[in-house]
């Protein structure tokens, strides 16, 4: 007959390797965090918080490539000064979440 100190200790074990079996997935679960959803949040913070900072004057690029001054800001709609024809500035409309950069100042040197 078995020893009910001996059927004990079979059944700690293999509650330790039940529990040695999930972490895998949890190492996995920490990598992908760490390594791209973390990374991943601090960006769109980062975004956002460009997003809310611009002002008039601001040289900007936006998701199609365009480059422009911002020359009228609203809530939800930028207008972009992006060259001259004769006299009178061309400008576009822009939605403020199509913004994907800041540019240094004057790095549009003329847009005449």
């Amino acid at each position: 007959m078995i020893s009910p100190a001996f059927a004990q200790a079979a059944g700690q074990a293999s509650v330790q390797s039940g529990l040695m079996s999930f972490l895998p997935f949890v190492l996995i679960l920490g990598v992908f965090y760490f390594l791209i959803l973390r990374p991943q949040m601090k960006r769109q913070k980062d975004h956002k918080n460009m997003i809310q900072a611009l002002q008039k004057g601001d040289e900007v690029l936006t998701s199609g490539g365009v480059l422009g001054k911002i020359s009228q800001c609203g809530d939800v709609y930028l207008t972009l000064e992006v060259a001259h024809k004769g006299d009178s500035p061309v400008e576009i409309l822009v939605q403020r979440h199509a913004i994907t950069g800041l540019l240094p100042p004057n790095t549009i040197k003329d847009l005449r």
